[in-house]
Order: structure tokens, then sequence, then C-alpha cells
């Protein structure tokens, strides 16, 4: 037959109205319709519909098959990534199972894997008065290797031809590829083996279209809308403010939630007549399958959710029974309490009943973090109940509840992305998804797919860099107190100017050893026989009491302000969680232990801890009558914290002296970054540009912040024959004279034909006699004084001039003359 589809509005709102479609699916619908039925292509149209996860994609895939159906389309295939989406669509189309979406005028005949080569299907397909929907995985539909073979490209008795063959020959043949984005055209072998078909039309349900394929959305509904329109539930932030981030106490924590979830499902059906009977699961993704059995072990234990029978594991390796139980996790009856996977139902497959998420695997991007917040959006009663347990999913993130936050924009109001470099190999050639079952990282090592080795298909990032902030050069060797010298900064504006080049020293320049005057702190002996006992029992009344922890819960909400909406982060009511209990013998050798740590472990030093450990505990209220009490796990780390700052404390008010040494520091901090330099000889003045052309000069360039000081002291020093070499030393760097003020950072080092080296300041007139410049030129001179008495680093001196000693000097002998250095 040939396709004569048209946009029949009665019959859209009729559809919504016996699949009772939510405004988002009705609107994807019509938008489909429409494009497909506008499409001027010369092949088959393609539409992608991105729906947030939770909306009901479902919904509308079954709309879509009754109108196309109602007009006369008698051949549908849907295709599916995996065998976990492939059951549930099948059940989705059965009258018989709990997952039927009711609403359809023409019944389908459902062809599957299982029965597409019974005599059944033989006969349903020569019949063209039935609607046939095949439902297969796109691993079932791919060209075979030239040595292997696939049954849906085999002859068959029964239907006369190879089922690829006959859906190829079908020209009324409308292709529905969910989580469309796996399929998109750079994974070569999915590609192939759907678009190949040469369906009528081509369309792509996802909820994270792949960044190649944004041309081809025709309707796009946000997880950021559907929260605000009360289609899901709303994401919750869960973490510790007490920084704890071990995967137990996630585990336990997300346990505990679990219990008040359950709490909060039971009280509304008690007061809600005809509510279903739904139970809260909680859902943890772990990174391996080895990592999935260890911690379905804990959760089976019984501080955890304490039932064996209550935990599902699901892996790739998972036995039949087991997926039965997923597919059953729903129901009223089902004994699963948490399921635990690796990458098997990180897309197309959610259920209503997940309340709470725990990644134990890193979230490596947004589409992986929304896939998996995806598991839990759906409304376990159909619809918003105003109990904010009910309402919300928590994603309990202990180690990456800041990165999350910080992404909230992103994760609920999803933007265009640019293709990632994971699209193409090395050599630029698309990567081919064709062989892969479960996308994503391998689920045994719980690392990402070798692109060079294994087929995958990878959605797409944004690998776009923005405009460059302004990037400081400093010195890559420079000392650790300095920092090193500032000597360029670069934007990425700066489009006209030269790039910096490294520059180092002149041929010849010779390096100076510094001598900077360092203070030490000495201090005198300490031993745990300095504390006294009453200290120690007053550190320990802080801990008398038990330390309550509680678990943080942020909800991503949207907001609207000024007519737009945004992403807001509400806070919500504080989860109190129980903690690990010690007994007291243990907490007395915890105790015991931070002590020691710090002090050197004598024989009598143990004696002072068991001391110390006494009356710490006496003061936090352990009596003879409490020796088998036990502390909760904060109190606990608090109280060893509180015992380890008494002993810091005592060891930081120990009687102290301060000596000095001189501490050699090599010059000049090379290699300078060079950009635009001025002529040093015939440029005028400009403050802090670079200037090159020197003579004497150790570096090539140097810059100034003053004319009438700096910039003439360097025209004097570069032409004058008694100077041999001159270096400018720059704020910050690690040439400096300490000061009680702080460190003091001269001009100028001057070595001179006589093998004396001299330290320069340049300073105004009216700035010379102010008081911190006064401090300063005497800590030089005495510092000056001090290298010379000391005889291991030559002859130095401190020589001040003011910008009058300058301008009357005209030589170096004359600027000595005129300011009468030591």
């Amino acid at each position: 037959m040939t396709v004569d589809l048209s946009y029949d509005q009665p019959l859209i709102r009729e559809i919504a109205a016996r699949f009772d479609l939510r405004s988002p699916n009705r609107e994807a619908l019509e938008a489909v319709i429409r494009a497909i039925v506008g499409s001027s292509t010369e092949n088959y149209p393609e539409v992608v519909a991105d729906l947030a996860t939770g909306v009901g994609k479902t919904y509308l895939m079954s709309s879509l098959v009754d109108y196309v159906a109602t007009q006369g389309v008698r051949h549908v295939l849907v295709v599916t990534p995996g065998n976990v989406i492939q059951d549930k669509t099948v059940a989705n189309f059965d009258e018989a199972s709990s997952k039927y979406v009711p609403g359809a005028d023409v019944v389908p005949f459902i062809i599957t894997p299982n029965n597409f080569r019974t005599a059944a299907v033989g006969a349903a397909l020569r019949d063209t008065d039935v609607l046939k929907v095949f439902v297969f995985n796109v691993q079932q539909l791919i060209s075979p290797a030239s040595k292997a073979s696939r049954k849906t490209r085999t002859p068959d008795e029964n239907l006369g031809d190879a089922l690829y063959d006959y859906l190829l020959a079908a020209d009324d043949l409308l292709v529905i590829a969910d989580e469309h984005h796996l399929y998109h055209e750079k994974a070569l072998s999915f590609s192939a083996a759907i678009r190949d078909l040469n369906p009528f039309a081509l369309v792509g349900l996802t909820a994270t279209p792949a960044a190649s394929d944004e041309s081809k959305v025709v309707f796009r509904y946000t997880l950021g809308r559907a929260i605000a329109e009360k289609h899901v539930k709303v994401p919750v932030i869960v973490y510790r403010r007490d920084g704890t981030r071990d995967e137990k106490t996630q585990l336990k924590d997300a346990c505990t939630l679990l219990r008040q979830k359950e709490e909060a499902y039971e009280k509304y059906r008690s007061v809600t007549p005809g509510a279903a009977s739904v139970k809260p699961v909680l859902f943890v993704v772990a990174s391996n399958i080895g990592h999935c059995t260890e911690v379905g072990q804990v959760l089976a234990g019984q501080d955890f959710i304490g039932d064996p029978r209550a935990v599902l594991e699901i892996t790739s390796e998972s036995s039949e029974e087991a997926l039965a139980a997923l597919s059953a996790v729903e129901e009223a009856d089902s004994p699963v309490r948490a399921i635990v996977s690796v990458n098997k139902l990180r897309e197309g497959w959610d259920v209503k009943n997940i309340a709470v998420i725990v990644a134990l695997r890193r979230l490596a991007s947004q589409a992986l973090t929304e896939q998996i917040l995806g598991r839990g959006l759906r409304l376990p009663f159909g619809k918003r109940t105003d109990v904010p347990m009910v309402d919300q999913v928590d994603l309990v993130a202990h180690d990456s509840y800041r990165q999350l936050l910080a992404q909230k924009d992103i994760l609920l109001q999803r933007i265009q992305a640019t293709p990632s470099a994971a699209d193409v190999d090395d050599q630029g050639a698309a990567v081919d998804a064709g062989a892969v079952a479960d996308l994503g990282p391998n689920e045994s090592t719980g690392q990402q797919p070798d692109p060079a080795s294994t087929s995958t298909n990878v959605g797409g990032g944004n690998d776009t860099v923005a405009n460059l902030e302004p990037v400081t050069f400093k010195i890559p060797n420079a000392e650790d107190e300095g920092g090193g010298a500032l000597f360029f900064i670069e934007t990425a504006d700066r489009k006209n100017e030269t790039t910096p080049k490294p520059q180092f020293r002149v041929d010849g320049a010779p390096q100076i050893i510094f001598p900077r005057r360092q203070a030490n702190l000495t201090y005198a002996t300490f031993t745990l026989s300095d504390i006294a006992d009453g200290d120690a029992e007053a550190a320990g009344a802080r801990f008398i009491a038990e330390v309550p922890t509680f678990l943080a819960r942020d909800a991503l909400e949207l907001k609207e302000t000024d007519g737009k909406l945004r992403v807001a982060v509400t806070p919500q009511a504080n989860v109190e969680v129980q903690q690990a209990l010690t007994g007291i013998d243990t907490i007395r050798e915890d105790l015991a232990s931070a002590i020691l740590r710090q002090v050197e472990e004598t024989r009598s030093e143990r004696g002072a801890a068991r001391r110390l450990v006494r009356a710490f505990l006496k003061g936090a209220g352990v009596t003879a009558a409490t020796t088998t009490a036990s502390w909760g796990e904060l109190r606990r780390h608090h109280a060893i914290q509180g015992i380890s700052d008494l002993i810091r404390t005592a060891h930081g008010q120990r009687k102290r002296e301060i000596t000095y040494s001189l501490v050699p520091i090599t010059l000049p901090i090379e290699p300078v970054l060079v950009s635009d330099p001025r002529d040093a000889n015939n440029a005028k003045f400009e403050k802090n540009a670079q200037f090159l052309g020197w003579a004497r000069n150790i570096m090539p360039v140097a810059s100034f912040d003053a004319g009438t000081t700096e910039w003439s002291l360097s025209q004097l020093l570069d032409r004058d024959p008694d100077v041999a070499w001159w270096l400018r030393l720059y704020t910050n760097g690690p040439a400096y004279i300490p000061t009680v003020e702080g460190n003091y950072f001269p001009d100028f080092i001057v070595l001179d034909k006589e093998d004396e080296f001299w330290v320069v300041e340049g300073k105004s007139d009216k700035n010379a006699n102010d008081a911190d410049v006064l401090r300063k030129r005497d800590a030089a001179e005495k510092w000056a004084r001090s290298v010379r008495d000391s005889g291991d680093f030559g002859e130095w001196h401190y020589l001040f001039a003011t910008e009058s000693h300058i301008a009357k000097a005209g030589s170096w002998a004359g600027l000595k003359v005129l300011t009468a250095p030591e």
C-alpha cells in the first residue's frame, strides 16, 4: 500500500482522550505528525521527540501507533537498545500485562524475537488487515559479519522470507527508535540497521538527544518543565554536612531515607481512597559486577535492608528469575526493596516506585547524571500528592553533591551540546556502536570502553571552549615564598599582539647568589607532663553529650522570576541518621593513640597519655558506672579531634625564641615572558612596559613603575663603566629583606667592577622620609652589615637614592658620593 498520512486534529483529540495523554505527550504527538505530514525531504522524514525521562514516552509511542494505524498503516517497528527495554515495550502493548497502556482503537499483533518464526506470525504477516507491531533490539537487526548469521536476516519457512527483508519490502513501515540517541548516524552499524529499512518515517524518542541530531528535534520537553508542571518528582540532592563519604555510610543513610519514604507512602495510602498499593524502592548504581555483588551483600545485612530476598542485583549476567523479579518490582506483592545495578538499567528503564538513588560510581557526564536520576522520576501515584517525601526522589551523593548542585541548571534545563571528541576515533572516523548491547562503561571493570577495540556510541558533550580568562604567567621555578616574579599578563582578547616568548639571561651574564635573611623559631623541649589534669578534664567536658548528625536535603525546583523560570535550590527538612557505636574501651585506645601520634613515644610519655585520657574521659562524664556505655561515631570523632587539639595547643604555647640565618637565593628567576617590548635606548618611559636593548642588564628585558627613580637609575647603571652588571628586582619575587612590617622588595642589585654587590633603592623626594620608608632603609642597612659580617657571600652594601640624588649624580661613582652608603 501507499502511505497517505494526514494531519487530523479531531483524531488527535480523540486519541489523547482515549489514552488520557498528559499535555506534553499530546503536544509531542501533534508535533511529530505535523513534521511527518509536512516533510518535503526526498527520502523519508526522520524526526525526534525529546521528552524528559518520566514524562511518558511510552504513552506517546502507543498513541502514535494507534494514530497511524487508524489511517491505514499496518507495519510498525519499535527498535529498542536492550532486553530490559524490549521486555518493557512488549508489556506496554500486551493487554494481559499490568504495564499495558490502554486506549488503542486498533489492537496490534505483537511480533518479537521469541515468536517471529511461528506459524501464527506467518499468518498475521499475510493478513493485510492486521496491525503488526514488531518489537526488536537493534542488535537483532544489524547485518551480521561475514562468517556469522542473524535470525532476522535468515529466510524462514513460516515467513516465506527473512524477517528483515519482509520489513524492507513493506511500503507502509513506520520505525520508532526508542532511546534514539543511541542510533545516531555516527553509530554506523546501529544506524544502518534501522535507516536501511527505508521506512516512510523514522520517529526517535529520547530524553538525551545526540548533538548531531539537534536539527531533527521537532518537540522538546525538558526535565525542568516537567518538574515545574508537576509531571515528575522533584529531585533532591542528599549529603552529610559532617563530611562522611564512605560507601557503607551512604548506603545506611539511603536505607534510613527509604524507611521514611515507606512511612510516607503508607500514610498517604491510608488517607487516600483508591490509592494504588505502591512501595518505595532503593536504586543503587555500582561500578562493576563485582562491586554490585559486594553492595548487594552489604544491603542484605541487618543494619541495612536486612533481608537477602529484598535485594535484587541486575547485571548482564542476571538470571531470568532476576529479570522476572525486576519486571514485577512495581507489583504490590513484590518483596524487592532495593535494586543494585551496574550499567544495565542506565536508560530506558524506569518504574514509578524508585524513591531513593545512590550513585556509587562517578557521575562522569551530565547525560549520565540525568539518565541515572531519570530512573526515579515517575510519580508513584500518577500525580503529585503534596507530600514531599512521596513527591521527591532522593539522590544520595555524599562525595559529589557539590558538583551536582553546581550543574543544577544543566541537570534540569538541558542545554544544547556540541559533538564530543569521543564520537570519532583518532583517525577522524565515526565510531561504530553496532556490536555493543548495553552502552557505557564496561560492567566487569567499570572502565569506559576503548574506541579502538570496542564499538561504542557516545551521545556527545560540550567540548567548546569559551573565551579564555586572563592568564597570569609566573616564573616556573620561583621560590615558594615569593611565588615568582610577575612579568606578563596575556588574555584571549589580545589577538593583535605577538605571542609572548620565554627569554633567558643574556650571554655571559652571571647568576647572583642573594643572601636572604630568614627567621627561624627555636622551641623549648615539649613533654606531655607539661599538661595538667585539669586542662584535659576541661577539654573532655565538651563531649559529655552525644552529637547528632543529619542528612542535608536540597530540592532542585524551578521558580519564576521576572517571567522566567530558573533552577533554585530549596532546602528541605534535615533527616537525623543513625551512627555507628563504639565502646568506651576502644575510645580510650583511640584517644591515647591520638596523643602519642604527636610526641616521641617513650615510657614516660605513654604513662602521661594514660593520665590525660583518664582526665579527659572524666570531664566527658565517663565514670566507673558508665564504662560499658558506647559513643556515637560523631562524638567519638570530635573527641579524638578535641584531645589532639589539646596537645597541639600545649605544644604551640611552649617557650620559643627567634634566630636568624642567611639563605642563598639564586637570581635571576628565568625565563621571563617577553611580548611587545620597547627599545630602552629610544622609546619613552611607559609604566610597566617591557624594555630591551640593555648593555649591562643580566636579563634581556626590564620593566619599571616610576620614571624619575627606577627608570632613571636603569639608564645610569646601564651606561656606567664602573658597573659590571645590574638586575631589576620585582615585588613578590624571592629576593627580599624581612622587616617587622613584612617583606621589603628593593629595586635593583648591582655588581660593580670591584666585585662588590649593591642593593639599590630609588625613592621620590616627597616619600624619602616617610616612616615606613625609613624603617625599611634601616632594616636593609642592618641586613647588609650582617651579610658582610658572615663572610659567606662576599661584600654587600645598601644604597638608598632619592630622585634628586639620581638626577644630580651623573655616574655610579657620583651616586655613591651623594648617598654615602655604608
